[in-house]
């Protein structure tokens, strides 16, 4: 395993300061040159989501990160000299709410909302149409096939993915596995998620058949629990007699963490490897395993999730130290420093580079319209600062097609490594209690991620 920097962890979890200002971290990205002068004028970017309900621990850091994003930023030259603003929303995961939040959007700020960002995949299913109908682009972390692709899967629409699809994320998982059936022999992965939207995309006809195809087997019939639930002891006891020796979850925050005490109650974990979608190696879900781990080490130490980004912990990548040094100034604390703290703050610097390459090429921000931005990603092709962003030759893809595999750990108690046990853990006491540092090791390389849309290029063609 890679070894882990010791310093960064330390700034993760808020116990250094920032360096001084003459040490600061210079932009880790190169944008286009400017060729209109937009001093005076604003670009707001509209975004709108769950913010209290069961994604909150999510997706709270969010307005961390576009705030701090923007204000960065601002101060630093803005768009082209324009200043950059944001208008945003609570849905507390309510689809009516989403419904009127952005109709009231709409009648409210009009022809200048030509983009929108949305926080989860119910939400682009939900909008996909109205967006395309309206002219209005929209940003995501990841979606769903539905969301993306319409209905049938083939219908590239006005919303585009910073990460794979879940269902290619799922692909990926059964490459690995694959790639290393001495660890995983005869694997038979049961699929254990939230319902709706979100929790079943990675359950696809086409994931399933791709997963046979490379030697793992995915339990025909997946169990389902409710974000609210304490107790899915039966759901897990189901995959398991079925034969189950890997859960796979597309949950986030508390979901995993449930899956994972489950397993360790019924005594079953040696017997089953836990693994999931991006979200299960985020940081508020090894805090969250952290405080209920009493003399053990966590019960999501171990889990494995697609990482389809750089991590806090890769200091030597200038994007994750430019993100680390400008969350010390803005005095972000751990559990702000999650997934979606990253995804966010590199979400800006991108949309900065949206603006430019659309008003150099339509010369003003006035002919900006959401159809142009729309041309400008399906023509795009930017280093950001945490990946690639580029929807392939044709412009035809709506998520990125490149994922990596990576385990969630725990530091140790000297900052080298990963801990094989709590007393080889390092424990730092909160006001909430005692917790201990997440640590997510890459295991791969990043590499293609499968096209698992329906009559994708590896969908199975039955």
């Amino acid at each position: 395993m890679r070894k882990v920097t010791f310093v960064l962890l330390l700034v993760l979890i808020g116990m250094l300061t920032v360096s001084a200002q003459d040490d600061m971290l210079p932009l880790p990205t190169t944008h286009t040159e400017c060729d209109v002068d937009l001093t005076g004028e604003t670009i707001t970017i509209y975004h709108f989501g769950d913010l209290s309900g069961p994604f909150a621990f999510i997706t709270q850091p969010l307005v961390a990160g576009y705030s701090d994003g923007i204000a960065y930023f601002n101060e630093n030259g803005g768009v082209c000299g324009a200043q950059l603003a944001q208008h945003n929303e609570d849905t507390g995961g309510d689809l009516e709410q989403t419904q009127a939040i952005y109709d009231r959007f709409k009648g409210e700020f009009g022809d200048d909302m030509d983009l929108v960002v949305l926080y989860a995949s119910a939400d682009s299913e939900l909008l996909r149409d109205q967006l395309a109908e309206d002219g209005i682009v929209s940003i995501i972390s990841a979606g769903s096939v539905a969301g993306l692709y319409g209905e049938n899967g083939d219908e590239p629409g006005w919303l585009f993915a910073t990460n794979p699809l879940y269902a290619d994320q799922l692909g990926s998982f059964c490459n690995y596995l694959e790639a290393n059936a001495d660890a995983y022999p005869d694997p038979v992965i049961g699929y254990i998620s939230w319902p709706g939207a979100f929790g079943q995309a990675a359950f696809t006809p086409e994931t399933i058949g791709y997963c046979a195809d490379h030697g793992v087997t995915v339990i025909d019939t997946p169990e389902i629990f409710l974000p609210t639930d304490t107790d899915i002891t039966v759901q897990v006891q189901n995959l398991m007699d079925k034969g189950a020796t890997i859960l796979y979850t597309n949950t986030l925050a508390s979901g995993p963490v449930l899956v994972a005490e489950t397993v360790r109650a019924l005594g079953i974990e040696g017997d089953v490897q836990l693994a999931g979608v991006n979200w299960v190696m985020d940081t508020s879900v090894g805090l969250l395993s952290s405080q209920r781990a009493g003399d053990n080490l966590p019960a999501v130490n171990g889990m494995l999730g697609s990482m389809p980004f750089y991590w806090w912990s890769e200091v030597d990548h200038p994007g994750v130290a430019f993100i680390t040094q400008q969350a010390e100034l803005n005095e972000r604390t751990g559990a702000t420093r999650n997934i979606a703290y990253l995804l966010s703050f590199a979400a800006v610097d991108q949309i900065v580079e949206l603006y430019i390459q659309t008003v150099n090429r339509v010369s003003s921000l006035d002919a900006v319209t959401g159809e142009e931005l729309k041309t400008t990603l399906e023509g795009i092709d930017y280093e950001g600062m945490l990946g690639r962003i580029y929807y392939g030759e044709d412009g035809q893809l709506r998520a990125s097609d490149v994922n990596r595999i990576a385990m969630l750990r725990f530091l140790n108690a000297d900052g080298t490594g990963v801990a094989e046990s709590r007393d080889d853990a390092m424990v730092i006491p909160t006001d909430s209690g005692e917790i201990m540092v997440p640590v997510v090791v890459p295991l791969t390389d990043f590499e293609p991620a499968p096209d698992l849309r329906p009559g994708g290029a590896d969908a199975p063609s039955s």
